[in-house]
């Protein structure tokens, strides 16, 4: 019975026949698929959890990469499982309806081209999303900054959900931040490998450089020694010298190594022991004490 003939039937028998041949398949098929989707996200959420505890179990301070990608690759493949179960019971229900499939070739080729041009985005959107996943050039649980088409700033935040279509990261300000991947322009990897930590000491123009310089010196040997900061950095940190002078003031410039994302909590414990130690030396500092060369710390 094809699809016009269920709409025009007039005896309740003939619909009764259709109903509980085709009408319980469609039925079938629905509920099953709806079980399916729920099975594949129940699965995928079960390997996401799994590759977090194990390797929380590492008691790493910072994810590795493997699981990053992993957990990125997980999220995909149930994406395009899901996509790929809806579109095989909309075949399948469409089939029970009547409609001629096979017939449908050559208008849906023709109606293809012309989605294609409207739906160029979304296929930019998931080239893009397949090139971030297999590049491995972010994870889920990396820290970025995505630069996308048409904005002068960057947003930063912690990746949360990669799919070939859309890139979800969590701002400093707990706001969820949804990018399609094809209008990424740039991405910046906070949390690859190893970061590093840049605080310029602003100070006074009669400040004794060479004392300062020791000041200096003392406090990073003494953060490095800080057995709540020792496992963060992965060398002391350096006085690199003058890099800024000013009419009234000049800066000095001090950069640590750290692991991967941690350079803030470094840079921060760095700024607050420079402030204490040059006011206990009765060095006055200027209002701010700038980072240059990191995103603004979370």
């Amino acid at each position: 019975m094809t699809a016009a003939a269920v709409f025009a039937v007039t005896s309740l028998s003939d619909f009764g026949t259709w109903a509980r041949r085709d009408g319980l398949e469609i039925i079938l098929l629905v509920t099953g698929a709806v079980l399916l989707a729920r099975f594949v996200t129940w699965s995928g959420a079960k390997i996401t959890a799994r590759i977090d505890a194990r390797d929380r179990d590492r008691d790493s301070l910072v994810r590795s990469e493997a699981a990053k990608h992993r957990h990125s690759v997980a999220q995909a493949v149930t994406w395009c499982t899901l996509a790929l179960i809806y579109f095989v019971t909309g075949i399948q229900v469409l089939s029970r309806l009547g409609v001629p499939i096979t017939s449908l070739v050559a208008p849906a080729a023709i109606a293809g081209v012309a989605l294609g041009f409207g739906a160029q985005r979304v296929v930019q959107d998931i080239l893009a999303g397949f090139f971030i996943i297999t590049e491995r050039q972010y994870g889920f649980g990396d820290l970025i900054r995505i630069s996308n088409i048409g904005s002068t700033m960057g947003v930063t935040g912690t990746v949360e959900e990669v799919t070939l279509r859309v890139t979800k990261i969590r701002t400093v300000d707990g706001e969820m931040v949804i990018i399609p991947n094809g209008q990424i322009n740039q991405v910046t990897n906070l949390s690859r490998d190893w970061a590093r930590a840049v605080v310029d000491v602003p100070l006074p123009a009669t400040a004794d450089i060479r004392r300062v310089n020791e000041i200096l010196e003392g406090v990073g040997e003494s953060v490095y020694d800080d057995d709540a900061f020792r496992p963060l950095m992965l060398d002391a940190p350096t006085v690199m010298g003058v890099d800024r002078i000013e009419v009234d003031s000049f800066s000095i410039r001090v950069v640590a190594r750290t692991l991967p994302g941690k350079q803030f909590v470094v840079s921060r414990a760095l700024r607050a022991r420079f402030a204490t130690a040059l006011q206990a030396e009765g060095i006055t500092l200027p209002a701010e004490i700038d980072a240059d060369g990191v995103a603004p710390s979370p």
